[in-house]
């Protein structure tokens, strides 16, 4: 199980990475964060789908077939905090090496969208507010490991969720009666 699980993790977490690396460099060029954030959520999802694979490989190849809703879950698990922690460790690269200044161009991005939406002064306030408290956050290397670890791997926890309840299968084999 462990080198299905390194296998399509590191698989689940170079191709978030990848993405992600793409469109933050798009982010800094056309400076519109609302598709590269649908991008970003959707690589996500294509990511994890190595959970299905991962489960499916597991159950078929190396368990007869049978493949308990725990176990399941447990691969996918495993895959989504090592995917996970791939992407932050990305993300950390970037940020530090070539992007420190993305909460600011963020906040700038957010205030823009509230005003062009026509957001009152008292909204547009908040809005600065918020992205006060982001940026704040931000300060700290802690803080961007859990902002990044909160945008990435609740979405692992569906899938594994989900590929657990599609792919789980119990022994169908007729039990013999003990005498």
């Amino acid at each position: 199980m462990k080198k299905n699980v390194l296998v399509f993790g590191s698989i689940a977490g170079l191709v978030a990475s990848a993405i992600m690396a793409c469109s933050m460099a798009a982010c800094y060029v056309f400076t519109n964060y609302h598709g590269n954030m649908w991008l970003g959520y959707g690589s996500m999802i294509l990511a994890f789908s190595m959970i299905f694979v991962a489960v499916k490989n597991y159950r078929d190849r190396y368990n007869g077939g049978i493949i308990s809703f725990g176990k399941a879950f447990q691969i996918g698990l495993y895959i989504a905090l090592i995917a996970s922690t791939i992407y932050v460790l990305t993300w950390l690269f970037e940020y530090y090496t070539f992007f420190p200044d993305f909460m600011e161009k963020y906040a700038e991005y957010g205030i823009k969208q509230a005003q062009q939406n026509g957001a009152t002064a008292a909204e547009i306030a908040k809005t600065k507010q918020q992205y006060a408290g982001y940026a704040e956050i931000y300060k700290s290397p802690l803080g961007v490991i859990m902002f990044t670890y909160l945008e990435i791997l609740p979405v692992g926890l569906v899938m594994a969720l989900i590929a657990a309840l599609a792919l789980k299968r119990k022994n169908t084999a007729p039990q013999l009666a003990a005498d």
